[in-house]
């Protein structure tokens, strides 16, 4: 796998664990006052039923979820460090770019030549089967 592929993976990873990170969080608050106008928010009915019992120790899932961020932003930091330096500023890389684009119309346009000579090749062998199969279907049997 190329490096940037890579990047764009651990990317993907850094998103879903801040994501995983963010709902777990969410799911594990506790019930919070907004206002001293609004009333207090109800107790849980149900010990078991309390996201905070019922995944054990609340505090240690953070620490682990954050470490597990941290783990895969230090992954990242280091593909990037591998990347390859920018050759010259940007007019150098553009003028790569000219180049390439150049290359690949050279090559598109021989590619082209090689399907159209192709192409005329199938039409003449498709037209001497043709011409084979009506010299066979007129044979008359020998009597």
């Amino acid at each position: 796998m190329d490096i940037i592929s890579q990047l764009q993976e651990q990317v993907n990873t850094i998103a879903a664990l801040a994501f995983n990170t963010f709902g777990t969080l969410q799911r594990d608050a506790h019930p919070v006052k907004l206002s001293p106008n609004y009333p207090d928010p109800p107790p849980p009915s149900n010990p078991t039923e309390d996201p905070a019992t019922a995944t054990g120790n609340v505090s240690e899932q953070p620490k682990l979820m954050t470490a597990a961020l941290v783990k895969a932003a230090k992954q990242f930091d280091a593909l990037v460090a591998a990347l390859p330096p920018a050759e010259g500023g940007e007019e150098v890389q553009l003028k790569r770019i000219a180049e390439l684009q150049a290359e690949n119309d050279a090559v598109g346009q021989e590619l082209q030549r090689q399907l159209e000579a192709a192409e005329k090749e199938l039409k003449e062998v498709q037209e001497l089967f043709g011409q084979a199969t009506d010299n066979c279907l007129n044979l008359k049997r020998p009597d």
